[in-house]
Protein backbone atom coordinates (compact mmCIF):
# COMPACT_ATOMS: atom_id res chain seq x y z
CA UNK A 1 0.00 0.00 0.00
CA UNK A 2 1.57 3.34 -1.43
CA UNK A 3 1.52 6.11 1.11
CA UNK A 4 0.53 9.85 0.42
CA UNK A 5 3.30 12.30 0.82
CA UNK A 6 1.58 15.92 1.59
CA UNK A 7 2.41 19.21 3.29
CA UNK A 8 0.99 18.88 6.68
CA UNK A 9 -2.11 21.47 8.11
CA UNK A 10 -3.11 22.24 11.46
CA UNK A 11 -5.84 19.59 11.25
CA UNK A 12 -3.40 16.96 11.21
CA UNK A 13 -1.91 18.08 15.03
CA UNK A 14 -2.89 15.24 16.86
CA UNK A 15 -2.12 12.56 14.06
CA UNK A 16 1.47 14.20 14.52
CA UNK A 17 1.64 14.14 17.96
CA UNK A 18 0.17 10.90 18.19
CA UNK A 19 2.75 9.45 16.22
CA UNK A 20 5.86 11.52 18.14
CA UNK A 21 4.58 9.67 20.94
CA UNK A 22 4.62 6.37 19.45
CA UNK A 23 8.32 6.64 17.68
CA UNK A 24 10.47 8.27 20.64
CA UNK A 25 10.84 7.50 24.04
CA UNK A 26 12.96 10.84 24.61
CA UNK A 27 14.12 14.25 23.00
CA UNK A 28 9.95 13.94 21.71
CA UNK A 29 8.37 17.03 19.94
CA UNK A 30 5.59 18.45 21.95
CA UNK A 31 2.55 19.16 20.69
CA UNK A 32 3.12 22.99 21.87
CA UNK A 33 5.95 22.38 19.33
CA UNK A 34 3.89 21.01 16.86
CA UNK A 35 1.38 23.67 16.59
CA UNK A 36 4.64 26.16 16.43
CA UNK A 37 6.12 24.42 13.27
CA UNK A 38 2.36 24.10 11.64
CA UNK A 39 1.98 27.91 12.27
CA UNK A 40 5.27 29.16 10.93
CA UNK A 41 7.25 30.09 7.73
CA UNK A 42 10.82 28.88 6.91
CA UNK A 43 10.44 25.07 7.46
CA UNK A 44 8.84 22.16 5.36
CA UNK A 45 6.70 19.94 7.12
CA UNK A 46 5.75 16.75 5.07
CA UNK A 47 3.74 13.53 6.58
CA UNK A 48 2.90 10.36 5.00
CA UNK A 49 -0.24 9.22 4.91
CA UNK A 50 -2.17 6.09 4.48
CA UNK A 51 -5.68 5.38 4.99
CA UNK A 52 -6.34 8.78 5.80
CA UNK A 53 -3.36 8.15 9.32
CA UNK A 54 -0.33 10.07 9.60
CA UNK A 55 2.51 7.32 9.31
CA UNK A 56 5.32 9.23 9.27
CA UNK A 57 6.70 12.65 8.95
CA UNK A 58 9.77 14.98 8.11
CA UNK A 59 10.30 18.39 9.33
CA UNK A 60 12.81 20.39 7.79
CA UNK A 61 13.75 23.36 9.21
CA UNK A 62 15.03 27.19 7.39
CA UNK A 63 17.41 29.46 8.20
CA UNK A 64 16.54 32.34 7.28
CA UNK A 65 19.10 34.49 5.65
CA UNK A 66 20.94 31.53 4.56
CA UNK A 67 20.95 28.37 2.64
CA UNK A 68 20.88 26.13 5.11
CA UNK A 69 18.16 23.82 5.59
CA UNK A 70 18.45 21.40 8.42
CA UNK A 71 16.61 17.92 8.82
CA UNK A 72 14.85 19.08 12.39
CA UNK A 73 12.76 15.80 13.10
CA UNK A 74 11.84 12.36 10.96
CA UNK A 75 9.50 9.46 12.36
CA UNK A 76 7.89 6.51 10.81
CA UNK A 77 5.39 4.30 12.58
CA UNK A 78 6.55 1.03 13.54
CA UNK A 79 3.70 -1.05 11.81
CA UNK A 80 5.07 0.61 8.07
CA UNK A 81 8.93 0.50 9.07
CA UNK A 82 10.92 -1.39 6.45
CA UNK A 83 8.71 -0.32 3.40
CA UNK A 84 11.08 2.74 2.13
CA UNK A 85 8.83 5.58 3.76
CA UNK A 86 11.71 7.22 5.37
CA UNK A 87 13.47 7.70 1.96
CA UNK A 88 10.56 8.80 0.51
CA UNK A 89 9.93 11.47 3.02
CA UNK A 90 13.82 12.58 2.61
CA UNK A 91 13.85 12.23 -0.89
CA UNK A 92 10.49 14.60 -0.90
CA UNK A 93 11.98 16.87 1.88
CA UNK A 94 14.91 17.53 0.06
CA UNK A 95 13.08 18.61 -3.04
CA UNK A 96 11.21 21.07 -0.76
CA UNK A 97 14.54 22.18 0.54
CA UNK A 98 16.05 22.65 -3.01
CA UNK A 99 12.80 24.24 -4.14
CA UNK A 100 13.23 26.96 -1.29
CA UNK A 101 16.66 27.60 -2.86
CA UNK A 102 18.73 25.70 -0.18
CA UNK A 103 22.53 24.34 -1.01
CA UNK A 104 22.86 22.43 1.68
CA UNK A 105 20.73 19.88 3.72
CA UNK A 106 22.07 18.80 7.60
CA UNK A 107 21.39 16.52 10.24
CA UNK A 108 21.98 14.85 13.18
CA UNK A 109 21.76 11.21 14.02
CA UNK A 110 22.15 8.91 17.05
CA UNK A 111 25.80 7.09 16.72
CA UNK A 112 23.90 3.72 17.20
CA UNK A 113 21.20 4.15 14.91
CA UNK A 114 22.47 2.08 12.37
CA UNK A 115 19.77 1.82 9.95
CA UNK A 116 18.99 5.62 9.87
CA UNK A 117 23.23 5.95 9.45
CA UNK A 118 22.66 3.08 6.11
CA UNK A 119 19.69 5.41 4.75
CA UNK A 120 21.27 8.69 5.05
CA UNK A 121 24.47 7.30 3.29
CA UNK A 122 22.69 5.76 0.63
CA UNK A 123 21.35 9.13 0.22
CA UNK A 124 24.55 11.28 -0.79
CA UNK A 125 24.92 12.48 2.92
CA UNK A 126 28.36 13.01 3.98
CA UNK A 127 29.48 12.96 7.88
CA UNK A 128 31.39 15.78 8.86
CA UNK A 129 31.66 15.76 12.82
CA UNK A 130 30.67 14.53 16.00
CA UNK A 131 28.31 16.29 18.36
CA UNK A 132 28.72 14.84 22.05
CA UNK A 133 26.18 14.32 24.68
CA UNK A 134 23.66 15.29 22.31
CA UNK A 135 20.77 13.85 23.10
CA UNK A 136 18.64 13.92 26.27
CA UNK A 137 19.76 9.90 26.91
CA UNK A 138 23.74 11.52 26.91
CA UNK A 139 24.37 9.60 23.79
CA UNK A 140 26.34 11.10 20.82
CA UNK A 141 25.04 12.39 17.39
CA UNK A 142 26.53 12.02 14.34
CA UNK A 143 26.89 15.18 11.83
CA UNK A 144 25.90 14.60 8.33
CA UNK A 145 25.45 16.79 5.04
CA UNK A 146 24.47 16.61 1.44
CA UNK A 147 24.88 19.18 -0.93
CA UNK A 148 21.42 19.44 -2.38
CA UNK A 149 22.39 21.75 -5.58
CA UNK A 150 25.05 20.31 -8.09
CA UNK A 151 28.45 22.66 -7.77
CA UNK A 152 32.03 21.80 -9.28
CA UNK A 153 34.05 23.79 -6.50
CA UNK A 154 35.57 22.19 -3.60
CA UNK A 155 34.51 24.12 0.14
CA UNK A 156 38.01 25.83 1.19
CA UNK A 157 37.31 25.76 5.32
CA UNK A 158 39.37 26.18 8.25
CA UNK A 159 39.21 24.62 11.40
CA UNK A 160 37.91 27.23 13.76
CA UNK A 161 35.99 25.72 17.03
CA UNK A 162 32.72 27.36 17.14
CA UNK A 163 31.84 29.46 20.70
CA UNK A 164 28.73 30.53 21.78
CA UNK A 165 28.39 34.46 23.48
CA UNK A 166 27.22 34.44 26.97
CA UNK A 167 25.55 37.72 27.04
CA UNK A 168 23.09 39.52 24.42
CA UNK A 169 25.70 41.98 23.48
CA UNK A 170 29.30 40.19 23.32
CA UNK A 171 29.01 38.36 19.85
CA UNK A 172 32.23 40.57 19.17
CA UNK A 173 34.20 39.10 21.59
CA UNK A 174 32.92 35.77 20.96
CA UNK A 175 33.93 36.06 17.30
CA UNK A 176 37.38 37.27 18.23
CA UNK A 177 38.09 34.59 20.66
CA UNK A 178 37.16 32.32 17.82
CA UNK A 179 39.34 33.94 15.41
CA UNK A 180 42.10 34.16 17.67
CA UNK A 181 42.04 30.11 18.61
CA UNK A 182 41.76 29.12 15.20
CA UNK A 183 45.01 31.10 14.43
CA UNK A 184 47.02 30.07 17.23
CA UNK A 185 45.86 27.08 19.33
CA UNK A 186 47.95 28.24 22.62
CA UNK A 187 45.27 30.95 22.64
CA UNK A 188 42.35 30.08 25.14
CA UNK A 189 38.65 31.60 25.17
CA UNK A 190 37.06 32.44 28.80
CA UNK A 191 34.14 33.62 29.90
CA UNK A 192 36.19 35.90 31.45
CA UNK A 193 38.22 36.98 28.55
CA UNK A 194 35.12 37.28 26.70
CA UNK A 195 33.67 40.06 29.07
CA UNK A 196 37.32 41.92 29.00
CA UNK A 197 37.51 41.81 25.35
CA UNK A 198 34.12 43.34 25.17
CA UNK A 199 35.29 46.19 28.11
CA UNK A 200 38.18 47.36 25.71
CA UNK A 201 36.41 47.13 22.64
CA UNK A 202 32.68 48.33 23.30
CA UNK A 203 31.16 51.57 21.80
CA UNK A 204 29.64 52.12 25.58
CA UNK A 205 26.27 53.10 23.87
CA UNK A 206 24.20 52.02 21.29
CA UNK A 207 20.59 52.32 20.21
CA UNK A 208 19.61 50.98 23.55
CA UNK A 209 21.08 49.03 26.04
CA UNK A 210 24.93 48.44 26.14
CA UNK A 211 27.49 49.18 23.78
CA UNK A 212 28.17 47.18 21.08
CA UNK A 213 32.16 46.10 19.50
CA UNK A 214 34.07 49.00 17.31
CA UNK A 215 35.62 47.42 14.39
CA UNK A 216 39.29 49.01 15.74
CA UNK A 217 38.35 48.18 19.39
CA UNK A 218 38.48 44.99 18.53
CA UNK A 219 41.58 44.85 16.80
CA UNK A 220 43.12 46.86 19.34
CA UNK A 221 42.43 43.84 21.54
CA UNK A 222 43.71 40.97 19.10
CA UNK A 223 47.14 43.30 18.55
CA UNK A 224 47.78 43.32 22.00
CA UNK A 225 47.11 39.77 22.06
CA UNK A 226 50.16 39.84 19.74
CA UNK A 227 48.01 38.94 16.54
CA UNK A 228 48.37 40.57 12.97
CA UNK A 229 45.56 42.84 12.43
CA UNK A 230 43.94 44.90 9.74
CA UNK A 231 40.80 46.58 9.81
CA UNK A 232 38.12 47.87 6.92
CA UNK A 233 35.74 50.51 7.47
CA UNK A 234 34.09 52.49 4.45
CA UNK A 235 33.44 55.78 6.20
CA UNK A 236 35.59 57.71 8.24
CA UNK A 237 32.78 59.28 10.15
CA UNK A 238 31.84 58.38 13.83
CA UNK A 239 30.51 54.62 13.85
CA UNK A 240 27.21 53.75 15.73
CA UNK A 241 26.23 57.11 15.96
CA UNK A 242 23.20 57.33 14.26
CA UNK A 243 20.73 55.94 16.64
CA UNK A 244 22.33 57.24 19.64
CA UNK A 245 19.62 59.91 20.30
CA UNK A 246 20.74 61.46 24.17
CA UNK A 247 23.22 64.48 22.94
CA UNK A 248 25.68 63.49 25.69
CA UNK A 249 25.56 59.44 25.19
CA UNK A 250 26.69 60.71 21.28
CA UNK A 251 29.49 63.02 22.78
CA UNK A 252 30.70 59.02 24.62
CA UNK A 253 30.71 57.49 21.18
CA UNK A 254 32.84 60.10 19.70
CA UNK A 255 35.14 60.26 22.30
CA UNK A 256 35.65 56.14 22.18
CA UNK A 257 35.67 56.19 18.44
CA UNK A 258 38.28 59.24 18.32
CA UNK A 259 40.12 57.39 20.99
CA UNK A 260 40.35 53.83 19.09
CA UNK A 261 41.35 55.73 16.00
CA UNK A 262 44.45 57.36 17.82
CA UNK A 263 45.18 54.26 19.59
CA UNK A 264 45.60 52.80 16.13
CA UNK A 265 47.86 55.00 14.36
CA UNK A 266 50.14 54.59 17.57
CA UNK A 267 49.99 50.57 17.27
CA UNK A 268 50.45 50.95 13.67
CA UNK A 269 47.27 49.06 12.74
CA UNK A 270 46.35 49.36 9.10
CA UNK A 271 43.05 51.03 8.75
CA UNK A 272 41.68 50.94 4.91
CA UNK A 273 38.52 53.60 5.08
CA UNK A 274 36.90 51.51 1.90
CA UNK A 275 34.67 48.82 1.09
CA UNK A 276 35.77 45.22 1.74
CA UNK A 277 34.90 43.02 -1.22
CA UNK A 278 34.49 39.34 -1.25
CA UNK A 279 37.14 38.81 -3.03
CA UNK A 280 40.01 40.57 -0.18
CA UNK A 281 38.21 38.42 2.24
CA UNK A 282 38.56 35.30 0.10
CA UNK A 283 42.25 36.62 -0.36
CA UNK A 284 43.24 37.25 3.16
CA UNK A 285 41.22 33.36 4.07
CA UNK A 286 43.53 31.73 1.93
CA UNK A 287 46.72 33.23 3.08
CA UNK A 288 45.83 32.12 6.43
CA UNK A 289 44.05 35.08 8.17
CA UNK A 290 40.60 34.73 9.57
CA UNK A 291 38.26 37.60 9.26
CA UNK A 292 35.26 39.08 11.11
CA UNK A 293 32.73 40.55 9.50
CA UNK A 294 29.75 42.66 10.63
CA UNK A 295 26.59 42.33 9.30
CA UNK A 296 22.96 43.06 9.65
CA UNK A 297 20.80 40.37 11.11
CA UNK A 298 17.54 41.53 9.23
CA UNK A 299 17.70 38.68 6.50
CA UNK A 300 17.76 36.48 9.49
CA UNK A 301 15.45 37.94 12.58
CA UNK A 302 14.34 41.27 10.72
CA UNK A 303 15.39 43.40 13.66
CA UNK A 304 18.79 45.11 12.09
CA UNK A 305 20.77 44.48 14.61
CA UNK A 306 24.46 45.20 14.29
CA UNK A 307 26.42 41.66 14.89
CA UNK A 308 29.29 39.95 14.46
CA UNK A 309 30.59 36.51 12.49
CA UNK A 310 33.50 34.57 11.79
CA UNK A 311 34.40 34.09 8.47
CA UNK A 312 34.75 30.19 8.67
CA UNK A 313 35.18 29.00 4.87
CA UNK A 314 33.95 29.82 1.16
CA UNK A 315 33.19 28.18 -2.25
CA UNK A 316 31.83 29.34 -6.00
CA UNK A 317 28.19 29.73 -4.42
CA UNK A 318 29.10 30.43 -0.83
CA UNK A 319 30.98 32.29 1.86
CA UNK A 320 30.55 30.19 4.96
CA UNK A 321 30.33 31.80 8.72
CA UNK A 322 30.40 31.29 12.66
CA UNK A 323 27.55 32.68 14.40
CA UNK A 324 28.21 33.07 18.20
CA UNK A 325 24.34 33.26 19.19
CA UNK A 326 21.92 30.71 18.52
CA UNK A 327 18.06 31.30 17.83
CA UNK A 328 16.71 29.34 20.76
CA UNK A 329 13.62 27.94 19.29
CA UNK A 330 14.51 27.18 15.85
CA UNK A 331 18.86 26.78 15.90
CA UNK A 332 20.96 24.12 17.71
CA UNK A 333 24.86 24.85 17.88
CA UNK A 334 25.83 23.01 14.65
CA UNK A 335 23.54 25.21 12.56
CA UNK A 336 25.59 27.67 13.76
CA UNK A 337 28.86 26.71 12.57
CA UNK A 338 29.94 26.76 8.38
CA UNK A 339 26.40 28.85 7.47
CA UNK A 340 26.12 29.30 3.89
CA UNK A 341 25.40 32.63 2.66
CA UNK A 342 24.62 32.97 -1.19
CA UNK A 343 27.29 35.40 -2.52
CA UNK A 344 24.54 37.59 -3.86
CA UNK A 345 23.31 37.61 -0.27
CA UNK A 346 26.12 38.20 1.40
CA UNK A 347 26.65 42.01 0.38
CA UNK A 348 23.33 42.88 1.12
CA UNK A 349 23.78 41.25 4.71
CA UNK A 350 27.17 42.39 5.35
CA UNK A 351 26.05 45.89 5.72
CA UNK A 352 24.53 47.82 8.65
CA UNK A 353 22.64 50.69 9.08
CA UNK A 354 20.99 54.06 6.74
CA UNK A 355 24.55 54.89 6.39
CA UNK A 356 25.27 51.18 5.38
CA UNK A 357 28.42 50.37 7.49
CA UNK A 358 30.73 47.61 6.12
CA UNK A 359 33.49 46.95 8.25
CA UNK A 360 35.82 43.91 8.75
CA UNK A 361 38.47 42.98 11.13
CA UNK A 362 40.87 40.51 9.92
CA UNK A 363 43.45 38.77 12.30
CA UNK A 364 46.26 37.34 10.90
CA UNK A 365 49.28 34.46 12.27
CA UNK A 366 52.43 36.05 13.08
CA UNK A 367 51.88 39.06 14.29
CA UNK A 368 51.39 40.95 11.20
CA UNK A 369 49.20 41.05 7.55
CA UNK A 370 50.96 39.03 5.09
Amino acid sequence: MSAIIRQALSADLDGLVALENACFNCDRLSRRSFKHWLATDHRALLLAEIDQTVVGYILIIYHPGTRLARIYSIAVSQHYRGQGLAKQLMLAGEQAANDSGRLYLRLEVSVDNQPAIKLYESLGFQKFGIYRDYYQDHKDALRYQKRIRRYQDTLQYRSVHWLRQTTPFTCGPAALMMAMHGINRAYQPSREEEINLWREATTIYMTSGHGGCHPIGLALAAKRRGFGVEAWINQTSTLFIDGVRNEEKKQVVELVDTSFKRQAAEQDIPLHYANITQTELITAFKAGAIPLILISTFLMDRKKAPHWLVMSGFDDDCLYMHDSDPDDKRQSEIDCQFIPIAREDFDRMSCFGKNRLRTAVILWPGGGAA
